[in-house]
């Protein structure tokens, strides 16, 4: 593909791309497609001769599309936001189009400054302290597992990257029993273990009870145990529970506990002064980390990952042989000994698009849009004697379920609102995923795509309720 061949079928891409956003609502939210349907659409063997690129973009249309879930719908209301905006996929155009490999100063000095700016940018932006350096890592789970193998080489005193595990470290992490999943994944492969991860149980909101963390980090000093990390949340990822910060920070400091904050998505709404009490004690922790590809309008992947110790970071993952060496290393940042990943891509340019396109006021718009049309949502489920929600809603998360009056038995309401869900899903007008709580099967309404309004969230509260009265008729429901 010549230059000139390049220009026309990138217009026809963007022309694609305009035509998708304009008619997204066409499509079903959720793909319809069965297991193997598309794979089976692809040939076994690649071509032995080149294709005409209208060829590869019709079979795009006709093979691949309809086995897409569509995250950027205004009706996806599943998992969490993943929302895009026009700057950030311009600044993507750019990134990929340069094909940079930023793992050094020295092979983009603009990538590494950039990034550094940005990060600061974000940090001020969320209220930490100076003391804080960023870096941008891939995703949060990602971030927690820097942060875990960091406290586990300074607590060590870096003798475990040498020398490995042995008896004489028996570590302890604690997360709550709502924590994210990628805590359990990170505990497996820093050699701590999956038993030696202590989940502590939750209050009534689905937050970290701080004294049952305090008891279980005292009963294992005494068996001989080290208490190595705390993970809070500042927003679960089922109900967006937010554990006492404060109270565990303090917890921490007093035992001499490396902590980690995991504010993947609620994060973002540390940049509205209504959300500033938010704010008190985080810089209590040892590393912070947020996802602007969650709902700062920044497409996947960009997660901002903050350390007070920058330099017990960099000597747990610094390694430098002859060929990476370079003589300015003293005076800049290479971020390539900034967490697991030698090879970076150049995710701070679609930051800075964004940030500059919308300012933190137009940012501020958008989520306090979100959480109104969430406050807008809550108060017509709690009008509806039919319908519970079992969780706070604090942010833009409304943890609910159908509750037929003469039902208790919790493992029937369960079946009968995963049945729900699923016949809403089928429909392909929205899409909407669960979590349990206290055993409960609760449906996440998640209002925070980017081009979502009150029509949507109306279309697809009625869609609920219209396929409850089915299921009403065939199981005879009141």
């Amino acid at each position: 593909m010549n230059t000139e061949e390049f220009r026309n079928n990138g217009y026809k891409i963007v022309d694609w791309l305009c035509d998708y956003f304009e008619n997204i609502e066409k499509f079903p939210v959720k793909s319809q497609v069965e297991p193997g349907e598309i794979f089976n659409r692809i040939p076994d063997n690649p071509p032995e001769n080149g294709e005409n690129f209208n060829d590869i973009l019709n079979d795009f249309d006709e093979k691949i599309i309809d086995g897409i879930t569509h995250w950027q719908s205004p009706n996806f209301f599943a998992y969490f936001p993943a929302n895009n905006s026009y700057p950030s996929i311009l600044a993507e155009f750019l990134t990929t189009g340069l094909g940079l490999q930023c793992m050094m100063w020295l092979t983009s000095p603009a990538a590494t400054e950039l990034e550094e700016k940005m990060m600061n940018w974000l940090r001020d932006s969320i209220g930490l302290p100076s003391s804080f350096s960023g870096v941008i890592q891939d995703t949060a789970s990602t971030a927690t597992l820097v942060s875990l193998l960091t406290a586990r080489e300074k607590y060590s005193d870096f003798e475990i990257n040498k020398y490995g595990f042995n008896d004489k470290y028996k570590y302890r992490v604690y997360c709550s029993t709502e924590a994210h999943s990628s805590i359990e994944k990170a505990v497996k492969i820093t050699g701590i273990g999956s038993q030696n991860l202590v989940k502590i149980e939750v209050d009534d909101k689905f937050a970290m009870k701080s004294e049952i963390l305090r008891k279980a980090i005292i009963n294992d000093i005494a068996q001989g145990f080290t208490p190595l990390c705390v993970v809070a949340a500042l927003g679960t990822t089922g109900s967006t529970a937010v554990d006492p910060i404060s109270v565990i920070g303090n917890i921490c400091k007093e035992f001499n506990i490396w902590f980690h904050i995991d504010a993947a998505y609620a994060g973002s709404t540390l940049i509205l002064d209504e959300y500033k009490h938010l704010r008190k004690d985080i810089d209590l922790c040892d590393t912070f980390v947020f996802n602007p590809h969650k709902w700062l309008l920044t497409n996947f992947d960009c997660s901002a990952y903050f350390v007070k110790d920058k330099e017990a970071l960099i000597r747990t993952f610094e390694i430098l042989p002859e060929y990476l060496k370079t003589t300015e290393v003293k005076y800049v940042n290479n971020y390539r000994d900034w967490g697991i990943q030698l090879g970076r891509r150049f995710r701070a340019l679609k930051l800075w698009f964004v940030l500059r396109h919308y300012g933190l006021e137009g940012l501020r718009s958008k989520l306090r849009q979100d959480i109104e049309l969430t406050k807008y949502l809550k108060e017509k489920i709690d009008s509806d004697k039919e319908f519970e929600i079992l969780a706070p809603v604090d942010f833009n998360v409304i943890c609910f379920r159908f509750k037929p009056n003469e039902i208790e038995d919790i493992d029937t309401l369960n079946k009968i609102n995963e049945e729900l869900m699923n016949l809403v899903n089928s429909t392909g007008k929205a899409f909407f995923t669960h979590t349990k709580l206290n055993g409960s099967f609760v449906i996440r309404f998640v209002i925070g795509q980017t081009n979502v309004t009150k029509e949507n969230v109306d279309k697809a509260w009625e869609l609920i309720k219209s396929k409850v009265n089915e299921l009403k008729i065939i199981k005879g429901y009141k």
